[in-house]
Formats: structure tokens, sequence, C-alpha cells
């Protein structure tokens, strides 16, 4: 019996050890989803758009749109999630459009049509290139410019909103840092120990002092409200927090005309 049990206590270490060691080798497969694909464009939505790349420091090239608006109240500089690319928001950018602004949308590096592979480093490199293109190409006065990011975008927007001074910046869905989210997702597997990500959100948040929008769901199935909360609480004023329904992926479209207002009354106060 003793060695039974010994034997099953062998088996299962090795099979922690063995799970462990690959979630710590292959951690970009559980944070990166991309999808190469575009399989839609604004023109779906009946929007005017254009198609154009541009370069970041380290010289990728990455893929975005400019959905322009007539007489636009400001832009806004969406960064995405970690999955699919810039074709799977549409919903957003209408969105966005409907309230009069323009949106400049990019694809990390890695994803859609932009060249690369996507990493921590990278993606940091990818907005602020993606910040200094509006800026020095299109001659948009900062001032103009949201930032908007959702999910792991909002931790990405986070990270330039601290080192930039847009009109306002917006996260949505987004959690505290990569390590919180490894610690929750992977408790028995030390999950914040074996996590090379930082993503810190939440420092981050704490630094940015331009008008900041909290968005999350208590419904929100991947990123625990707590860390909307903790996000809001972590950040400087002027600061809103908007409750919004429904899971991660389709919360924004399910809580309809309160996140739309919610983002509404907050760019308007942003002016």
């Amino acid at each position: 019996m003793t060695q039974t049990i010994l034997s099953l206590a062998l088996l299962f270490a090795g099979i922690y050890l063995l799970f462990g060691a690959t979630l710590f080798v292959n951690q970009s497969r559980f944070v990166y989803f991309p999808d190469h694909a575009i399989f839609s464009t604004p023109e779906k939505l009946g929007l005017k758009f254009r198609s154009l790349t541009f370069t970041t420091a380290d010289h990728v090239k990455l893929a975005a749109w400019f959905i322009p608006a007539a007489e636009a109240k400001g832009v806004i500089l969406f960064c995405h999630g970690n999955a699919g690319n810039i074709s799977h928001r549409l919903e957003t950018i209408d969105i966005f459009h409907r309230l009069g602004y323009a949106t400049f949308i990019f694809d990390y590096r890695g994803y859609g049509q932009s060249e690369g592979t996507p990493s921590e480093a990278g993606t940091y490199r990818d907005v602020e290139a993606a910040w200094d293109y509006l800026v020095k190409q299109e001659n948009i006065d900062p001032g103009q410019i949201i930032v908007f990011g959702r999910s792991l975008g909002g931790s990405i927007a986070a990270w330039l909103c601290s080192r930039k001074t847009p009109r306002a910046c917006i996260l949505e869905s987004t959690f505290t840092s990569a390590r919180d989210m490894a610690a929750a997702m992977y408790p028995l597997l030390l999950g914040r120990l074996l996590c090379r990500f930082h993503y810190d959100t939440e420092a981050a948040a704490a630094k940015i002092t331009c008008p900041l929008l909290i968005i999350h769901s208590p419904d929100d199935d991947i990123v625990p409200f707590s860390h909307g909360r903790r996000l809001f609480a972590a950040a400087r004023e002027p600061k809103t927090f908007l409750q919004i329904s429904g899971n991660h992926n389709a919360g924004f479209l399910l809580s309809g005309d309160h996140y739309k207002k919610g983002l509404e009354d907050f760019l308007k106060r942003s002016e």
C-alpha cells in the first residue's frame, strides 16, 4: 500500500512539474491568440476608412485602419484584446463613429497583416508607434486623442497613458496585472511565480494624469470584477467607474444603451 501511494505521489508530482514547465516555456501561447485573416472591414457598416501601415522603433511594419468622422469630436486610439485582429472590432468602431469620433485601430505585431511576433515589450513599442503616427504623420493634437483599451489592450493603453498625456483614457474589462491573472487562473501551479509577463496595469493606472474611465462587469467570466475596482482605487482623480453587465467578450454589447450613455457622458466631460 505504501509503495502504491508513493508511486502515485511521484506520478502526480511528475505531471505537475511537466505541466508547470510547459506553462513556463510556452507562456506566449497562453497570452496571445492572433488571427491573420481579415474577414471584414468598416465598409460592411457603410463607413469610409483608410487602410495604412506604420513602422515601430524596432522596424516592424504594422497594419491599421483610420475611420474618419464628419466634424470629429476627437480620435480614439483603439488597443484591442489578445485574440483575433482589428476586423473583429467592428461593433465598437460603429459605436465610436455614432458618438462622433474618428477611430485609429491597429494590429499588434503578429496579428492580422502586421509583421513580427507578439511580446510584451513589442506591444508597448507598437502602441507608442501608433501614438507617434497620429501625432507626427496625421498631425493630430494629443489633446484630441482618447486612448481606449479593452482586456489586454487596456493594460497596453494604460502603459501608454502613463507616459503620454492624451485627452482621456478608457480601460475596459482590464486586469490589474498579468501575474494577478496567472495566480487566479493557475493557483495550484504557483501561477504568479511562473509568470514571465508583467503587464502591470495597476502600477500604470496610478501614474495616469488625464481623465480616466474604467469599465467593468460583475459578470465578467475571465477578468474578475475586483480587478476593475482595484484599478479604480489605484487611479488618480479625475476618474469615473462605469459598471456594465454581461460577460467579458460581449458585455459592451449586452449592456446596450447603458454602455453607450456612459461612454458619451465621460467623453463629453473630457472635451
